[in-house]
C-alpha cells in the first residue's frame, strides 16, 4: 500500500471516521488568507499543554494521545484502498458495539438510497413511533456501508429510539451534490410515511454539517422540518475560517490541522462549487425557522469555532439552541469511548433533548 495511504489510514482509524478527507489540495488559498492589512497576528511560544486534571481517567487517556499528522492519498485508487481497509477494521468495532448496546441493524432502501435501520432490542411504547435520522461523519469519503453506523448504534442504545442511518454517496465517484441529494430524498420519503413531529436528525462532523444543510434545503423545498436536530461539532464551514482553526491547530489530536486533508477533502467534495456556498458551508446560510438544536464540541476541537458560529447564528435567528462544550476534548472524541463518563453524559444529554422535543 502506498506510504501516504498507510499514514492516512492510521489517522482515520484513530479518529473513528469523523475526519474530513480528500485528495486535491488546490483551490483553497483564498479561504486561508482572510486577514486584512489592519489586522495583526500574534506569535505564541512553544509550550507544553497538560491533560486537564478535571477530566475522567478514560478521557485523560484519549487526550494524552500523540497526534498523527495527516497526509493525503494522491490518487482515487489510493483513496479506495484506504477507505476499504478502514471500513474493514472499523466493522470489527461496530460488531462489538452492536452487542454492547443490544440493537439490531437491518439494511434497507429508502427512496432508492441504501440505509440501515438500527433498532433497540427493547423498544418502549413511548418510542415506538419515534425515529432518528443519522448522517455519518467521514469527510464525505469514509464510512461506506455499515462502517458508517457506529454513532447511530450508540445513539440508539442511549436513546432507546430507532435510528435510520443513511449510506449516502461519496466522492471521488460522487461529489456534491450527491450526498445532499441522497439525504434530502430520504428525509422527504420519511416525512411521507412518518410524523415529522416524531423525528429528529443528527450526525457528527461531516454529518453535523449535513444535518444543518439538510434543514436549510428542506426549508427551501418546503418540506416539513424535523422536531429537533443535534449536529455534533459540525463541519459547517469548508473554508479555513474561524479562530479555532488557528488556535487549536496541533492542539486537536484528532483532526490536527486544516492542511492537508481538510482542505483537500473540501475541494474533492465541492468540485467547482465555491466553498462558501451555503449548501456546502451552511454557516453562511439562513437559520430562520430552524427546529430546536443541540450542538456539541470540545475546548480543543479544531471545529470549535464552526460550532460556536452556528450557535450564534441560531440564537440571532431566535432559535432554541444549546451549546455543550466538553473540557479538553478534541474533535468528536465523545465517540472514541462510549463508556467514558463524558461520552455517556453527551449521549444521554442528546437523548434527553430528543425525548423532550419529539412527539409520541
Amino acid at each position: 500500500m502506498h506510504r501516504s495511504v498507510r499514514a492516512g489510514l492510521r489517522w482515520a482509524l484513530a479518529t473513528l471516521l469523523c475526519i474530513p478527507w480528500g485528495v486535491n489540495p488546490h483551490g483553497t488559498a483564498r479561504a486561508q488568507n482572510r486577514t486584512s492589512p489592519t489586522e495583526t497576528t500574534r506569535a505564541i511560544p512553544a509550550r507544553n499543554i497538560p491533560v486537564p486534571a478535571t477530566v475522567s481517567p478514560e478521557l485523560a487517556r484519549i487526550i494524552a494521545r500523540t497526534p498523527m499528522h495527516p497526509t493525503a492519498p494522491r490518487t482515487a485508487q489510493d483513496w479506495k484502498a484506504a477507505v476499504q481497509a478502514a471500513a474493514t477494521m472499523d466493522l470489527q468495532r461496530i460488531t462489538a458495539v452492536r452487542k454492547q448496546f443490544a440493537v439490531t441493524v437491518e439494511p434497507l432502501r429508502v427512496a432508492g438510497v441504501p440505509c440501515f435501520m438500527i433498532t433497540p432490542v427493547r423498544l418502549s411504547d413511548r418510542n415506538r413511533h419515534r425515529l432518528l435520522m443519522h448522517l455519518h461523519g467521514g469527510g464525505y469519503v469514509f464510512g461506506p456501508g455499515e462502517s458508517g453506523t457506529l454513532e447511530g448504534i450508540i445513539m440508539a442504545g442511549f436513546s432507546g429510539m430507532k435510528v435510520l442511518s443513511v449510506d449516502y454517496r461519496m466522492p471521488p465517484e460522487h461529489p456534491y451534490p450527491a450526498a445532499m441529494d441522497d439525504a434530502t430524498a430520504v428525509w422527504k420519503a420519511l416525512t411521507q410515511r412518518e410524523q415529522p413531529a416524531n423525528m429528529a436528525v443528527f450526525g457528527t462532523s461531516t454529518g453535523g454539517g449535513m444535518t444543518l444543510a439538510l434543514v436549510q434545503r428542506a426549508r427551501e423545498e418546503k418540506l416539513p422540518l424535523p422536531a429537533a436536530i443535534a449536529p455534533g461539532t459540525p463541519w459547517s464551514d469548508l473554508t479555513k475560517t474561524g479562530d479555532s482553526y488557528f488556535v487549536n491547530e496541533g492542539v486537536d489530536n484528532a483532526l490536527v490541522a486544516y492542511e492537508p486533508l481538510l482542505s483537500a477533502s473540501a475541494r474533492l467534495y465541492a468540485g467547482a462549487v465555491d466553498l462558501e456556498d451555503p449548501h456546502l458551508s451552511p454557516v453562511y446560510g439562513s437559520f430562520s425557522g430552524f427546529p430546536p438544536t443541540l450542538l456539541t464540541t470540545g475546548t480543543r476541537d479544531l471545529f470549535l469555532s464552526n460550532t460556536v458560529r452556528v450557535h450564534r447564528k441560531l440564537r440571532e435567528a431566535g432559535v432554541d439552541a444549546r451549546l455543550e462544550v466538553y473540557e479538553g476534548q478534541s474533535h468528536a472524541q465523545y465517540l472514541v469511548d462510549p463508556t467514558a463518563p463524558e461520552s455517556r453524559e453527551a449521549f444521554e444529554d442528546i437523548a434527553g433533548f430528543f425525548d423532550a422535543h419529539l412527539g409520541t
